[in-house]
């Protein structure tokens, strides 16, 4: 089953936008990311979580996605994701931006199997400016965005597909916008 999930588990960039959250949703999602193991159990994630439409607005507004696919614009206008948490880290439990990388690529991944177990999908997104975040959404000084988590009912086709004999594992669309994901195989993963 977890195979299953982590397989449906796509960067989706187009959403059914008539599916709206509920806050209870996202907290749930953020219950399960707390569970999560934290380098030296310091626990310095915070979640800003976002389920209105004008806070959704906001922060889709100061997101770039798909940067493979320049000049293409994603998501298609109506196929925006109803949802985000904003994964910040709170400087007063520890300064060190960097140390605590792994734990939010863990708790983000989480996140998104507990949405994919409900039917639903996510994106992580890593290109925005965090000052520009922290300012829409009115943080306090000590939180620092750090990755940007998108979520919606997907609404478009992700395939898989073994990565080309030349090695090339950029994603691309097809005319149809159906998404193919290139994917080395296990053997090429393994070193011995």
């Amino acid at each position: 089953m977890l195979y299953d999930l982590v397989v449906k588990n796509r960067s989706y960039r187009g959403y059914d936008h008539s599916y709206q959250f509920t806050r209870a949703q996202l907290e749930h999602y953020v219950d399960l990311a707390r569970l999560c193991a934290s380098s030296v159990n310091k626990q310095p994630l915070k979640y800003y979580l976002a389920w209105e439409p004008e806070k959704v607005a906001t922060i889709q507004a100061e997101t770039r996605w798909a940067r493979a696919l320049q000049p293409t614009i994603l998501p298609r206008p109506g196929k925006e994701p109803t949802a985000f948490i904003v994964i910040c880290q709170d400087d007063t439990l520890d300064p060190n931006l960097n140390r605590y990388m792994k734990d939010i690529g863990i708790v983000a991944q989480t996140m998104l199997l507990g949405a994919v177990e409900e039917g639903l999908g996510g994106c992580m997104i890593g290109n925005f400016t965090a000052g520009n975040i922290s300012q829409v959404l009115g943080l306090a000084e000590n939180l620092h965005p750090m990755l940007v988590v998108a979520f919606g009912k997907p609404d478009e086709e992700i395939v898989l597909v073994d990565v080309p004999e030349e090695g090339n594992t950029n994603y691309y669309r097809d005319t149809n916008d159906t998404h193919y994901v290139p994917k080395r195989s296990l053997q090429d993963e393994l070193i011995n």
